[in-house]
């Protein structure tokens, strides 16, 4: 079954009744959490679409460059997103919901902040308010303040990411702790473990990006230290 056939199966119970958040409750292990996963970005969108009051054609285009949608499922995806934006729920309770639907998978959740990121900068500006709105989305996926800002970096063009923050050490790690910090998080980076994390193969591209920050940092390292 394929992972739009899934979501319509999700949409059916909605269709009978049911929230976005039951939904969520019922998306708990692979390939669900896949189905889970889209759905959690593209409503998650949509609560951060109404951040800045508006949504763009290329907020539109980024989302098809993450996940390809086929024309006859369109449809479907733009439900969901409709759904979602005219929910009288808050957008922090459709983050904790997806922590529970995760669990301890931070990885998952750090995934599906690059695809919100992806979209935000996607209209070319980055607002003010989808700052504010993903700062209190990292904060109930539990990711720390030093590793959101590496996100930031990573896709607003203004934002410069300090390299020692990228690999997760501090300045005064030595040559052989920030070497294995780089390289775990290459590994981490590598399309296999991306699938594994339970996200939608068209999600790894995301890391793409990611990749070539932490690349980056380790040269800029590695310069200064030369």
């Amino acid at each position: 079954m394929s992972l739009w056939s899934r979501i319509a199966d999700a949409l059916s119970a909605l269709a009978s009744g049911e929230g976005l958040s039951k939904v969520f409750e019922r998306l708990r292990t692979p390939p669900e959490q896949t189905v889970g996963f889209t759905i959690a970005v593209i409503a998650l969108g949509a609560k951060m679409a109404k951040a800045d009051g508006l949504v763009t054609r290329d907020e539109v285009t980024a989302f098809r460059e993450v996940f390809t949608i086929p024309l006859e499922e369109e449809a479907n995806a733009a439900r969901i997103f409709n759904m979602a934006r005219t929910d009288v729920a808050g957008f922090e309770e459709y983050a904790h919901r997806i922590v529970a639907m995760f669990g301890t998978r931070r990885a998952a959740l750090f995934d599906l902040m690059e695809g919100l990121f992806f979209i935000a900068v996607a209209d070319g500006e980055y607002h003010p308010k989808e700052d504010d709105f993903l700062d209190r989305v990292r904060l109930i996926f539990g990711m720390e303040e030093r590793e959101f800002r590496t996100m930031r970096a990573q896709f607003v063009a203004d934002a410069v990411p300090d390299p020692y923050d990228v690999l997760g050490v501090a300045p005064d790690a030595t040559p052989d702790e920030i070497r294995t910090a780089y390289r775990a998080l290459v590994r981490e980076t590598h399309p296999d473990r991306m699938a594994a994390r339970g996200v939608p193969q068209e999600a790894v591209k995301l890391a793409e990006g990611r990749l070539m920050v932490i690349n980056n940092a380790w040269d800029e390292i590695q310069k200064a230290a030369a």
